[in-house]
């Protein structure tokens, strides 16, 4: 199990996360990518690194945009797992 972040700590990850914010107990990216075949495929990557990690994002796909929002449920709030799942995440978008 992994320890909910404090206000601050969450506030520290959110300055080294590109694009990323706070909604409530979640942090969320939005990005645009290029074209639907090439969101789909981002989705695909993340969903692998979610796996493996046994730590998964909820993904909304709208054409091109897709919006990443992580949070650890069984703990009701934002944990170290979603940080580094966001990092992940947006190396994935980088590439």
């Amino acid at each position: 199990m992994s320890k909910l972040l404090t206000d601050e700590q969450v506030s520290d990850a959110l300055g080294e996360l590109d694009g990323w914010s706070r909604d409530g107990d979640s942090i969320v990216r939005a990005a645009e990518l290029k074209s639907f075949p090439a969101a789909i495929e981002a989705v695909r990557r993340v969903a692998e690194i979610a796996e493996a990690r046994d730590h998964h994002p909820d993904i909304d796909i709208r054409w091109r945009t897709v919006t990443f929002r992580c949070s650890t449920h069984s703990e009701g709030g934002i944990t170290g797992k979603d940080v580094e799942l966001a990092r992940e995440i947006n190396q994935v978008l980088a590439s």
